[in-house]
């Protein structure tokens, strides 16, 4: 008897030592995984979806701010907005706005390889940062992806030097450094050094869409099997904790069979297309995306292709393949209200 007495207790008090602690409202949350961008054309309604997703947000980054030459960069409407930057850090949310440019070729490239005029472009991006109480900047810098073969090694070589001098002066004003790219794949996003760009900066925002371009023929904007490549490039070159998929939430209406230039419609705007349409809902097997085609009021074909909840929660077990936690979204106020839930699986 005592022998089974004194068994039961040691049982009980090993089941006491391995019960994990319970929760109180002391622990701490999970950490939020997801950015969005704030675009600027619709900042109100942009703002106030990123209050009603607060508890998710780790960033939001306002489109506001575009560089026109190495000491120049003009805001776009609304850039800077006290009241959104003090309602963002008021909701928790880091406010890191996008610096993104659109210069003529060549132009940037030039900038970047003069070390003279690729400080003083350093220097009018940190007057930028020290304008309001940003947390940082995100760099979108993009004419410089097409690089010819003779000269994109140069410019690749270039642009990892003005980013990793960018975001130690950044750093040293205990600012993030934020860099966004294009996917890198067997035959495209050639330009960015992802190794060196994720050394130096906070995190690298891969824009893991236009799969298919608004200048192509219609199809997916992502996959299953993109994403497949992108992350497995992408890991083996950057920390996995640095890196933010950007997902789409957004799409391209294409005249059917290509022909012609695509029209930017955001989740929403599709949904209600097809709806109005009387189209039923069709995802694409392979790469698990919606679709649909109408006839439009000119008698003109088209093909619809975007990305909702569903097509985004069938890229998550990629990336949890590759340790990715966190996501962006192209952006506020585009987005199916459904993907939410969906990202706090991430």
């Amino acid at each position: 008897m005592i022998i089974r007495v004194c068994t039961a207790l040691l049982a009980a008090l090993l089941a006491v030592v391995a019960a994990p602690p319970p929760t109180t409202a002391a622990d701490p949350a999970p950490p939020r995984t997801v950015s969005a961008w704030l675009p600027y054309w619709d900042q109100e309604g942009a703002y106030q979806d990123a209050l009603r997703h607060a508890a998710q947000l780790h960033t939001v980054s306002p489109f506001w701010y575009q560089a026109i030459s190495a000491e120049r960069i003009d805001g776009h409407p609304g850039a800077g907005t006290q009241r959104i930057v003090d309602g963002l850090h008021a909701a928790g949310i880091a406010v890191v706005p996008t610096v993104m440019e659109t210069m003529k070729p060549g132009v940037l490239a030039a900038i970047l390889a003069d070390p003279a005029r690729r400080a003083a472009h350093i220097t009018a991006l940190l007057t930028v940062v020290g304008s309001r109480s940003y947390d940082g900047l995100d760099i979108d810098y993009e004419s410089i992806a097409p690089t010819g073969d003779a000269g994109y090694l140069a410019v690749r070589a270039d642009y990892a030097t003005f980013l990793t001098e960018l975001c130690g002066r950044l750093h040293a004003l205990a600012k993030s450094c934020v860099s966004t790219v294009s996917s890198q794949t067997a035959t495209t996003g050639r330009i960015w050094d992802y190794a060196a760009i994720g050394r130096a900066a906070d995190r690298v925002r891969i824009m893991a869409y236009d799969r298919h371009w608004r200048g192509g023929d219609p199809g997916p904007l992502a996959g299953v099997d993109w994403y497949e490549e992108i992350l497995r490039r992408a890991t083996a070159l950057i920390p996995p904790a640095r890196i933010e998929m950007a997902l789409p939430a957004y799409g391209w209406d294409w005249p059917a069979g290509g022909g012609g230039p695509a029209r930017h419609v955001t989740v929403r705007e599709a949904e209600a297309l097809r709806v109005a349409e009387g189209v039923p809902y069709t995802l694409d097997p392979v790469s698990m995306t919606p679709h649909f085609g109408y006839t439009d009021g000119d008698g003109v074909a088209r093909e619809v292709w975007y990305q909702d909840a569903r097509g985004i929660e069938a890229d998550l077990p990629v990336l949890a393949r590759y340790g990715i936690r966190n996501t962006s979204l192209w952006a506020l106020g585009f987005e199916d209200a459904a993907v939410w839930p969906v990202l706090v699986r991430v």
